[in-house]
C-alpha cells in the first residue's frame, strides 16, 4: 500500500495503518529532528509528538500531496513549537553514535579520519543559521526533491535552490575555516 492509502486509511479510522507509516518513517523523522536539535532524546520526544499530531490532524491529509511532505510539514512545526517552549534550538554532534549505528566499520585509521571529518563538517552544520540547516538537511540528508521542499517550507521551487545553493557555500567556507 502506498503511504497515501495508508493515511486515507488512518483518516477513514483505521488507525492500525499509522502502526505501518510509522514503522516506515520514524528512523527517517529521528534523523531529520536530530540534524536540527542534536539531541538524542529530545528528537525521539520530537517524533512520538509528530505521530501524534498526524493522529490529531488526520482529518487535514487530503491525499492529494504526497504523505511525506504533509508528514514534514507536521515535523516542522512540532520542532518549531519545541524551539519556542525552549527559547532555542541547541545543536550538539554526538559522532559516537552515528559511528555505533553505522552497519558498515572500515579500518580503524579510516574511521578515525571519517570521524573527525564527519565532525568537523556537522561543526559547520552548526554553525549555519537555522535556515540554511533545515534546507540543507532536507535536501541532502533526507534526500528530498526541491519541489517537495517548497511544498514542506510554503516557498517557490525557485528559492529553494538558491537557499541550498547559498548554505552550501556557506557551509563549505565554514568547514575549511575550521581546517586551516
Amino acid at each position: 500500500m502506498t503511504d497515501n492509502n495508508l493515511m486515507l486509511g488512518v483518516k477513514a479510522g483505521n488507525l492500525e495503518k499509522m502502526g505501518l507509516l510509522f514503522e516506515r518513517y520514524h528512523r527517517v523523522l529521528f534523523a531529520f529532528l536530530y540534524h536540527s536539535t542534536g539531541q538524542a532524546a529530545t528528537s525521539e520526544d520530537l517524533v512520538q509528538t509528530a505521530f501524534y499530531r498526524m493522529l490529531k490532524y488526520r482529518h487535514t491529509f487530503s491525499g492529494e500531496g504526497e504523505f511525506r511532505t504533509w508528514m514534514y510539514h507536521i515535523a516542522r512545526n512540532v520542532l518549531t513549537d519545541h524551539a519556542k517552549k525552549n527559547q532555542r534550538v541547541v545543536y550538539r554532534e554526538d559522532i559516537q553514535k552515528l559511528s555505533e549505528q553505522s552497519a558498515f566499520t572500515p579500518a580503524i585509521d579510516k574511521q578515525l579520519e571519517k570521524s573527525e571529518e564527519n565532525t568537523a563538517l556537522h561543526q559547520a552544520l552548526a554553525q549555519l543559521s537555522p535556515e540554511y540547516r533545515e534546507v540543507l538537511v532536507l535536501s541532502r540528508f533526507q534526500e528530498l526533491s526541491y519541489q517537495e521542499i517548497a511544498t514542506i517550507l510554503a516557498t517557490s521551487e525557485g528559492n529553494i535552490k538558491v537557499r541550498v545553493h547559498r548554505a552550501m557555500k556557506e557551509l563549505k567556507q565554514l568547514y575549511l575555516k575550521q581546517n586551516s
